[in-house]
């Protein structure tokens, strides 16, 4: 997946959002695309004032500033107003558009330091000529037609995309505006939702969770996948007692059987420790395998009714009862 970043090193915000948007793209296996932009451009082309700053009242004005240096301690960023700020940015985004596409990125964060860090003045082509010479790029390029015209397409290209400022982020079609919306970005690059449940026939605790799982999935949108597994073959592969309870003290036994009864009335769900135990699950696991929907009656059978389903006559009433075809699901 990839992260669309339009941006103009003259924006506090955007050189904040400069800080955190590789990272953040990282964690989820995406890439970012730097996309240079003349903020002032952006701005006439959907009907804004060059300086939005010069609308804002007082008070506003001075919580943008706080608020952007909250931002820059929280996230450790040094950040100073630079003088004379806002300061002309077109020659340095054209900068940027006569960079080589992989450059791209550490020459935008050298710019950004450049201004918001040691407050450079960026419409001085000495201090550009100074930012571009470690990456082999003569500053005179961004007098080429080509690069004019590179910087003009990529504005346009952000007011088509729904953009009206900068720091501005495109995910999957989605558009978010600030920095203070990054963890909105990084939700729509983790994608849906999704939670694998492993579960046994075998364990009181896995019946327990199974009655709340749905639940849990549907409050966080996500997708539930139900996953059988055997036990006692997990439990031998990493070293476990195959009966981790018959390994227990009486002591302890007592408090897990008490601790088991609360959870279920904590639960509002029926409970009741089967008189035949353990239960021996692998048929009825790979029943559940061929028809995930027999699960719930399953548990049921076996923790609230105590019925046996380890042996195939017990299994095969239950299917029945449930409507499922019992002879063709235990031939699979």
């Amino acid at each position: 997946m990839q992260v669309t970043f339009y941006f103009d090193v003259v924006c506090p915000y955007a050189y904040l959002a400069s800080t955190r948007i590789e990272a953040v793209a990282a964690r989820h296996g995406a890439t970012v695309r730097w996309v240079p932009v003349l903020l002032g451009g952006l701005l006439r082309h959907v009907g804004g004032p060059d300086d939005p700053n010069t609308t804002l009242s007082a008070p506003r004005a001075r919580l943008n500033l706080l608020d952007m240096q909250r931002y820059a301690d929280r996230w450790g960023v040094p950040l100073t107003m630079p003088a004379g700020h806002p300061r002309r940015s077109v020659e340095a985004m054209r900068l940027l558009c006569a960079a080589r596409p992989d450059a791209l990125p550490a020459l935008a964060s050298a710019l950004f330091a450049a201004y918001w860090v040691h407050g450079r003045d960026i419409t001085d082509r000495a201090v550009l000529a100074e930012v571009a010479a470690p990456f082999g790029l003569d500053v005179d390029r961004i007098d080429a037609p080509e690069v004019k015209q590179a910087l003009f397409e990529t504005t346009a290209e952000a007011a088509d995309a729904g953009a009206f400022g900068v720091p501005t982020f495109v995910v999957g079609g989605a558009l978010y505006w600030g920095q203070d919306r990054l963890h909105f970005v990084e939700r729509a690059l983790r994608g849906p939702a999704r939670v694998r449940f492993l579960y046994a026939f075998a364990s009181p605790f896995s019946y327990l969770a199974a009655t709340q799982i749905e639940r849990v999935a549907q409050a966080h949108g996500a997708t539930l996948e139900w996953s059988p597994i055997l036990l006692g073959g997990l439990f031998r592969a990493i070293g476990t007692p195959d009966v981790p309870l018959f390994a227990m003290n009486a002591a302890k036994r007592r408090y897990l059987a008490r601790h088991l009864d609360d959870w279920a009335r904590h639960w509002g769900v029926p409970f009741r420790f089967p008189s035949h135990f353990p239960l021996r699950t692998i048929t009825p696991l790979r029943v559940a395998l061929a028809e995930p929907a027999v699960t719930p009656h399953l548990y049921r059978a076996a923790w609230a009714d105590d019925r046996p389903i380890d042996e195939e006559a017990v299994l095969s009433a239950v299917l029945t009862e449930a409507g499922f075809d019992a002879r063709d699901l235990l031939a699979r």
